[in-house]
């Protein structure tokens, strides 16, 4: 069965999937009509993330002694997420490294920065070219670096760089939202291949072709008035959840 074919619980039509100017309304009906806060926002999605990641990767199934994580953060929204997402996990005991190098001027940014910084998770002044570096010291890469807000096309540096850099990568990449080097719209075959994929909010339209182990959703927090003003045919999420896995054509309980 198809990732299109996914359905509700409790919905016999099928799952949305937003295109990316779908995604940037809502997120504009969240932020202007619901008043969500935009640190609330990120918050409440790099949580989700990391929730997402102990799920798949429990800290006792990791391959290597040490708790390792490298979590590689783009200039934009999607590096935001990435920098909670990390302090998240060092929360839960893993141990993320952060590569991020071309910080944002944003104070909301710089702010998510040095709490991290005060956590003592460690900042990288390079990205090793040698990919088996990365293989060896990390258990997994979060892919925190191109999000479905950046401009697509041509990648600049240094996110370039960083994607030839992934693409030969062999240990697990958890993609956030969009992985590195798609577009929104249609999967990209110069793209990464994350084994897994957390889709904020909603899936995006190049979701359907997402072929990895792992695919959640991250929305539980969405209204209810906007799930149904787009159409999202969500996922029933199990529990207290904040998250919810799609798999093999239907959500995981």
């Amino acid at each position: 069965m198809s990732n299109s074919e996914i359905r509700n619980k409790d919905n016999t039509e099928p799952v949305k999937y937003l295109s990316k100017e779908e995604a940037e309304i809502l997120e504009a009906d969240l932020l202007e009509d619901y008043r969500f806060g935009k640190q609330q926002l990120l918050e409440i999605l790099g949580h989700s993330c990391a929730m997402a990641i102990t799920k798949v990767y429990p800290l006792r199934t990791l391959p290597r002694k040490q708790p390792t994580v490298l979590v590689i953060c783009g200039p934009d929204q999607n590096g935001a997420i990435g920098l909670v997402c990390a302090r998240n996990l060092r929360s839960y005991d893993y141990e993320p490294t952060i590569f991020y190098p071309k910080r944002s001027m944003d104070a909301l940014y710089k702010d998510l920065t040095i709490q991290c910084e005060k956590m003592d998770i460690p900042f990288l002044s390079y990205l090793p070219t040698e990919v088996q570096l990365i293989n060896d010291a990390y258990n997994m890469v979060v892919d925190a670096v191109i999000g479905i807000e950046s401009d697509f096309g041509e990648v600049k540096e240094p996110c370039a760089n960083i994607l030839a850099t992934m693409k030969q990568i062999k240990i697990p990449i958890i993609s956030i939202d969009v992985p590195s080097g798609w577009e929104a719209e249609v999967e990209n075959p110069e793209g990464i291949c994350p084994e897994t994929l957390i889709s904020l909010v909603a899936p995006k339209k190049f979701a359907m072709q997402f072929s990895g182990k792992h695919h959640f959703v991250a929305g539980r927090f969405l209204p209810y008035d906007v799930q149904k003003k787009f159409e999202l045919n969500l996922p029933a999420y199990p529990g207290t959840e904040s998250v919810v896995e799609i798999k093999e054509g239907k959500p995981t309980f």
